[in-house]
């Protein structure tokens, strides 16, 4: 039986606990190829928790390389890092160990590597690489600054983000040029690549869900007419766009909420949410729970009335759209929030972009038990039909195949 080809895949942290959405992304990708087309290596920084994550590791690859993480990422850096000709967050991942590592595992002959978010790029060689190289862009990046610069309250803000966008634009630009093939999450992102930054060698995967994982279940009340209004809203709260998106929730929509919907309460769901955000939702009275990070978001979502999600800022796909849609949670989002995604307006979601609109949104999910339903069973048939992880996980492998003899 012929040796199947090799493919390097780089990650640019280790990818268990799944704490966040790329690294969910990733490992479902990893999983929906795994005892496929490849023999997989993962090389990523190390577990730094002491764990055994063996059982995990090797559902997603056959082989794990690690280096001990020497990436430095205070708060004096960041500031000195203003400096740099590269973006703060590529330059904050520069890292020896990486470097060396990858020059061991590159030394091997891959047929393929992999490198997961376009600031891995940072931590290949110089040279041009021998092998068919294939970058994983999860959102694009110079568009998420963009978007910054676009939110920046204040002038200075607004000054360091404008410069911070020119160098994204610059790197990425350099960095996927690199790659014989580019793989974004989305139609729209693959066509921003090719329009913004002149990349053609552009693939779209869809977005998948882990549909045995998310499983469907009618609610066992059948949904009350009128409800209270249980919301919940689900992502790690050490990430700015959520942070903005819950800020903005708490500005323009919320008060409109309770007008209607006196009982309403949000629950948010994921990690390190920040003191600021819980001590205002605190002094202002507001029925907000953060739970902090928990192993397992299903039971507060199928809980829940409606998953609440208003992101103005960000970029990709945004795999709790899909989540939420999978377990039957109605949803209500900006166009930014279900941005990538095949879903109609009215048909798997309701789509609002301004504060008094949101609300407006909420309130109508709340006071119509039929609606919610209706919602939930057309949400959840989108993603069996488009959204299903072995769906995406031929699309990757294809892409990596092509020209690759093995």
């Amino acid at each position: 039986m012929a040796a199947r080809p090799r493919l390097l895949f780089v990650a640019p942290w280790f990818l268990f606990p799944r704490v966040s959405g790329g690294r969910i992304r990733t490992t479902d990708v990893l999983r929906g190829m795994k005892g496929g087309a490849f023999e997989i290596t993962l090389a990523s920084p190390a577990p730094a928790d002491g764990r055994d994550w063996s059982a995990e590791l090797a559902s997603i690859c056959d082989h794990f390389v690690g280096w001990r993480d020497d990436t430095r990422r205070s708060a004096l850096r960041r500031v000195l890092h203003l400096a740099s000709p590269l973006p703060v967050s590529v330059a904050l991942d520069r890292s020896p160990n990486a470097r060396a590592c990858l020059a061991r595992e590159l030394a091997r002959g891959p047929d393929v590597v992999v490198f997961d978010f376009v600031h891995t790029a940072v931590l290949l060689p110089d040279d041009a690489l021998p092998m068919r190289a294939v970058a994983f862009t999860h959102n694009v990046e110079s568009e998420i600054f963009a978007r910054d610069v676009a939110l920046a309250r204040n002038p200075l803000a607004r000054a360091v983000w404008r410069s911070q966008h020119r160098k994204m634009t610059r790197f990425e630009r350099a960095a996927l040029r690199r790659a014989d093939a580019v793989v974004a999450v989305s139609e729209r992102d693959a066509e921003r690549f090719r329009r913004e930054l002149g990349i053609e060698t552009v693939h779209a995967i869809p977005t998948g869900v882990d549909l045995d994982f998310y499983a469907f279940r009618p609610r066992a009340d059948g949904g009350d007419a009128t409800s209270a209004g249980r919301l919940v809203f689900t992502g790690s709260m050490d990430w700015r766009p959520n942070i903005d998106a819950l800020e903005w929730l708490m500005r323009e929509a919320w008060d409109a909420i309770v007008a209607s919907s006196p009982q309403a309460a949000l629950t948010i769901v994921g990690r390190d949410p920040p003191g600021r955000l819980i001590a205002a939702a605190q002094q202002r009275g507001l029925r907000w729970t953060f739970t902090g990070r928990v192993e397992d978001v299903r039971p507060f979502i199928r809980t829940a009335d409606a998953c609440v999600i208003p992101i103005r800022a960000g970029g990709g796909t945004r795999l709790k759209v899909y989540e939420a849609m999978a377990l039957g949670c109605p949803v209500v989002s900006t166009g930014i929030g279900a941005e990538g995604l095949p879903i109609a307006d009215g048909e798997h979601y309701l789509r609002a972009d301004a504060g008094r609109d949101f609300a407006a949104a909420v309130r109508r999910l709340l006071g119509d038990a039929a609606l919610r339903a209706r919602l939930a069973t057309a949400a959840r048939a989108h993603v069996e039909a488009n959204g299903s992880l072995q769906r995406v996980g031929r699309a990757f492998e294809a892409i990596c195949l092509e020209g690759v003899t093995g």
